[in-house]
């Protein structure tokens, strides 16, 4: 018992010495000038060094690249209207009377946007001015968008393997430089000068076989993105151009009477399509072509693979090629997919499977309602084929192409909202009921509450339509008063989720709808846009370039909670 107490008076006493050893040090920091700077830097300026640190991240690494895109669009579009406005128009007809400067440049915008928004008509351009209509669509389209993309990433990876074996280089020759430690030295303290520099050697060679094999997945995943590229505009083009030239005699004529050369018309079509634009050579897009039906067929797979399911299909020539080379790194990219490579079109294949899902049910839906609500209506004066085929051809151009078999502004309201509905969601909307699980890492902790009240300023998706909606009413207010029946809310509401969703869907707009007929009104063959004033097509040219760059702002507005 004794001892028991002597052992407990002996912890207190200890216990004693400890606190007042450490009052007494915590007393010489804050009386030392250089203890006020310790407590300065870990209590006030660490909270500011790591809000500087992720602003330096990834939220100005996402800004820097919207950046990029906005300048690239700018300039592509600005080159692209020096351009048309420097080559000859076409003679005769309607080509005589040359376009505005407004006009001009709002096509460029449509073209490398691949919005296909029109208010020129499409027979006003020579063939060197449709040229450089299709050079725009190509270099503005998503999958020639991302190619770039790719290409980038394998130039840093290869500049960091480059800058990682310099630094192995460099320490293989100081180590030789060095001069020979001592046995003892070495026995005394084994882990000083030699294994350290094992240690601080192995890291860089593990992170450089890890940069390596995705430099070779990111390259040869831009080769066979680069073959799905020009395969699909090979084949495309040429089958187009052989279906005319020996299997359709009426599009032959047609193209005869607006005096379009066919491999003209087959390769700006296939651009056109594959690349989501839209856009036709024609002054009637698709609707000259609504019967026939073995052009629309040709078309749709284009449509399809250039947009909704081209993931599917690059995961697809990925896992082929794959077993046919049996290269690691391909067989690496078809099981880690984004994970490995960071390339955003290549998904898993249960996301790809259920892509293709929600595809076809959208078709489907679509599909019925059209049949079922214009087989006597818009679809009449076809047979029941070419009413499927029209019907199908429309739902596929819904969804970010924007070609068109009949005139939009004939079908009913019903089936126009449908079709707002489709062009507002994004290509790759997915029915998803499970789980999905993604190798990518996140980290939150970076993200302080500075970046955060930042992000928090975005508005969502819709809110910025509807800002875009209301500035348009206001700049045609004066047209919405005098002729409702053209300008009304349906019809910019079309116009402007068209132009957001890069579709090129629109309403257009007819002389015999006006309530006071003006006898100098002509009907045209262009987009609703074209009837607007010009502070309502700039306005539709932000819309076009907000909508081309909107995969930078889709996760914006979560800041406002509605309940």
């Amino acid at each position: 018992m004794a001892g028991a107490r002597h052992k407990v008076a002996e912890l207190l006493r200890h216990a004693r010495r400890l606190s007042t050893a450490a009052l007494d040090k915590a007393l010489s920091l804050l009386s030392s000038p250089s203890s006020w700077s310790y407590v300065q830097h870990h209590v006030v300026k660490e909270p500011v060094a790591r809000l500087r640190r992720a602003l330096a991240g990834r939220f100005w690494r996402r800004l820097g690249s919207l950046l990029v895109h906005v300048a690239y669009f700018l300039a592509v579009s600005w080159l692209g209207y020096l351009l048309l406005a420097q080559l000859r128009f076409r003679a005769g007809g309607d080509g005589t009377r040359r376009p505005r400067g407004i006009d001009l440049f709002f096509t460029a915008v449509s073209a490398a946007t691949v919005s296909s928004m029109s208010t020129v008509e499409m027979e006003v351009f020579s063939n060197g001015q449709l040229l450089v209509l299709t050079v725009l669509m190509f270099v503005g389209g998503e999958v020639f968008l991302s190619l770039l993309g790719l290409a980038s990433k394998w130039s840093k990876l290869r500049k960091q393997i480059h800058k990682s074996s310099r630094r192995v280089e460099i320490h293989h020759v100081a180590e030789l430089e060095m001069p020979p430690v001592d046995a003892a030295t070495e026995f005394d303290n084994p882990t000083s000068m030699t294994s350290t520099a094992d240690d601080e050697i192995s890291k860089p060679l593990g992170h450089s076989h890890d940069t390596r094999l995705r430099r070779d997945a990111v390259l040869s995943l831009f080769f066979v993105v680069l073959a799905i590229l020009l395969a699909v505009h090979v084949l495309g083009a040429g089958a187009i151009a052989a279906y005319i030239l020996h299997a359709s005699p009426a599009a032959r004529r047609t193209l005869r009477g607006k005096a379009l050369n066919v491999w003209t018309f087959a390769v700006f079509t296939t651009v056109s399509t594959f690349s989501s634009c839209g856009y036709m050579p024609t002054n009637e897009n698709m609707i000259v072509f609504k019967r026939d039906t073995g052009l629309q067929l040709l078309l749709v797979p284009q449509a399809l693979v250039g947009n909704t399911l081209f993931p599917p299909l690059l995961a697809a020539c990925v896992r082929f090629a794959a077993a046919a080379t049996r290269r690691v790194e391909l067989k690496e990219t078809a099981k880690k997919g984004r994970e490995l490579t960071g390339y955003y079109h290549l998904l898993p294949a249960r996301r790809c499977a259920m892509l293709a899902a929600t595809v076809v049910g959208f078709l489907t839906v679509q599909v019925a309602m059209l049949c079922g609500m214009e087989w006597g209506g818009a679809l009449r004066g076809m047979s029941p084929w070419e009413k499927v085929c029209s019907a199908v051809f429309l739902a596929v151009n819904s969804r970010h192409t924007g070609e068109s078999t009949l005139d939009i502004s004939t079908l009913a309201p019903a089936i126009l909202v449908l079709f707002v509905l489709m062009m507002y969601l994004p290509p790759y909307t997915t029915w998803f009921p499970f789980e999905e699980r993604s190798g990518v890492k996140d980290h939150p902790t970076e993200e302080t509450q500075g970046v955060r009240l930042l992000k928090s300023t975005l508005l969502s998706q819709f809110s910025y339509l509807a800002i875009f909606v209301i500035a348009v009413c206001i700049t045609e207010r004066e047209k919405l008063k005098e002729d409702p029946l053209n300008f009304n809310l349906l019809s910019i509401v079309v116009e402007v989720v068209s132009a957001y969703g890069n579709v090129g869907f629109s309403m257009g707009y007819s002389c015999s709808r006006q309530i006071s007929p003006d006898r100098l009104c002509t009907d045209r063959w262009t987009g609703f846009a074209g009837r607007w004033s010009d502070s309502g097509k700039l306005i539709l040219i932000l819309v076009m370039l907000f909508g081309r760059m909107k995969k930078f702002s889709m996760k914006a507005g979560k800041a406002w909670k509605l309940s």
